[in-house]
């Protein structure tokens, strides 16, 4: 019988090799590291050709196809690599990772295993403020008289919550129902199994500055110390694209036509007619649509018109 099959050689990505099973430290006593991996930079060209096979030899051409792909939004190439991580992380910020349900998960079960002794410490200067424009976000530090003391009634909730565990378990408790009062500062730990298009689509709201500094801070490590290595054109393209770009919205552009052109006048009138300058006792209300733009002219050292 004659044999139709084609020898085909693994993809090996040597900087990522080098890094498998190393654990990078996340937080006080977290961490990330790579456990298996699939593809490169070189599979998202292949999917990208197809048709060509091992598709162009000149690696310049290549840059630009996956420039072109990510730039363009044509995402289902980067759906030809995958990587599986092995995360150390505290529940509370697994929460905010879990939401994202484009990847394969198995976390570690406190059901059949004791709960892992460890929870996030918080150090007396990292107690935050609530920030009084974003419901969900924070702004600015505690003091360090106000951050030890803080401080040191979170060592005592962690250790009394243990003890309480501890003494559930040993008069013979299921662990099921033991662990229901475990703080949600307890670490977990968990296999999660991700392409890049859905990995890169996370890394664009977990690192941005907006994101809560626990999970971005998982992000960064996952960035760039784990994507740059395994992907490094992609990755380029990526913070070139995603990360470090700027869009603007339909309302937007047309005060910028305005702006760019001198007409200030016609730029503030488009701004009134879009709601963004209603004003109480004179003073401009607030307006999240209108303050997002002010950002990005501030970013890129325009002036708005409504302050001229």
């Amino acid at each position: 019988m004659e044999n139709n099959s084609e020898h085909l050689d693994k993809i090996i990505i040597e900087p990522l090799e080098e890094i498998l099973g190393r654990k990078f430290p996340v937080l006080d006593d977290g961490f990330v590291r790579v456990i298996d991996y699939m593809g490169g930079d070189e599979s998202i060209v292949q999917a990208a050709r197809v048709s060509y096979g091992k598709g162009t030899k000149k690696v310049n051409e290549d840059r630009g196809l996956i420039r072109y792909l990510l730039r363009n939004f044509h995402t289902t190439p980067f759906e030809m690599c995958e990587i599986k991580l092995h995360v150390r992380v505290p529940m509370d910020t697994w929460r905010q990772w879990i939401r994202h349900r484009t990847a394969n998960v198995n976390e570690y079960s406190t059901r059949y295993s004791l709960a892992i002794d460890s929870s996030q410490k918080t150090d007396s200067g990292e107690w935050r403020f609530q920030a009084k424009d974003n419901k969900q976000g924070s702004d600015g530090f505690f003091d360090d008289a106000v951050g030890s003391k803080l401080t040191e009634r979170e060592e005592e909730l962690q250790k009394f919550a243990r003890e309480i565990y501890q003494e559930r378990l040993q008069l013979g408790v299921a662990r099921e129902q033991a662990r229901k009062d475990l703080p949600l500062s307890t670490y977990t730990e968990a296999y999660w199994k991700i392409d890049l298009h859905n990995l890169l689509n996370f890394l664009a709201l977990r690192m941005d500055t907006h994101a809560q500094f626990e999970i971005r801070s998982y992000a960064n490590v996952i960035g760039n110390e784990i994507v740059s290595k395994w992907c490094p054109v992609a990755w380029e393209a990526f913070k070139d694209y995603r990360m470090n770009s700027m869009s603007f919205t339909a309302l937007e552009i047309k005060i910028m036509k305005e702006l760019i052109a001198g007409n200030l006048k016609e730029a503030n009138s488009y701004a009134e007619e879009f709601g963004w300058l209603n004003r109480k006792e004179g003073i401009l209300s607030k307006n999240r649509e209108r303050i997002e733009f002010e950002d990005k002219l501030d970013f890129l050292g325009m002036k708005k018109p409504w302050e001229s």
